[in-house]
């Protein structure tokens, strides 16, 4: 049994001490960082798993970033990830948990796109994320094209071309 709780309530330092052990001390080099630099996660879409013995075990955040377009216009989207559990944990639920818990957080009456770097075959299957309308999107380093997933209810609203990055409001 596990508890999913607000990123917010927190020390930063155990969910960083998390991000390394899921991911590697390197994983700020990764393109998805790149996309997402000099911004703040956002906390009412951000969560963590914590289990039975109160320790973490997993976290979702959530960014605020922008379809930029040929033309210069900015199409706002939340990015979503890392998705991180403990690799001793992982396979028990809390990713799922973690992901359910943050989409059901967005605002229904103004959902935004969301947009993550993700297995396409998963995250589909489970929360209708696709790659079907991100192949003419780049993003600021490399990455798998047929990975860049998005899930939006009117799809007619996504650009056809763009590059990802941060949204500085």
């Amino acid at each position: 049994m596990s508890n999913i709780i607000p990123l917010d309530q927190v020390d930063s330092t155990l969910v960083e001490e998390l991000l390394d052990r899921a991911f590697e001390p390197e994983r700020k080099t990764r393109t998805a960082y790149k996309v997402r630099e000099g911004t703040e996660w956002l906390p009412g879409l951000s969560f963590a798993a914590i289990d039975e013995n109160d320790m973490l075990v997993g976290t979702i955040q959530c960014w605020p970033v922008a379809l930029n377009s040929p033309e210069g216009k900015a199409h706002p989207m939340i990015m979503v990830g890392p998705v991180a559990v403990l690799p001793d944990h992982q396979g028990s639920g809390y990713g799922k948990a973690l992901m359910t818990a943050s989409l059901s957080a967005i605002d229904p009456r103004a959902p935004l796109p969301q947009v993550m770097i993700g297995d396409p075959e998963y995250y589909g299957r489970f929360w209708g994320f696709t790659n079907e309308h991100t192949t003419g999107w780049s993003l600021p380093g490399p990455f798998e094209q047929r990975r860049l997933l998005v899930r939006c209810d009117n799809p007619a609203v996504l650009p056809e071309k763009g590059m990802l990055g941060p949204w500085l409001r």
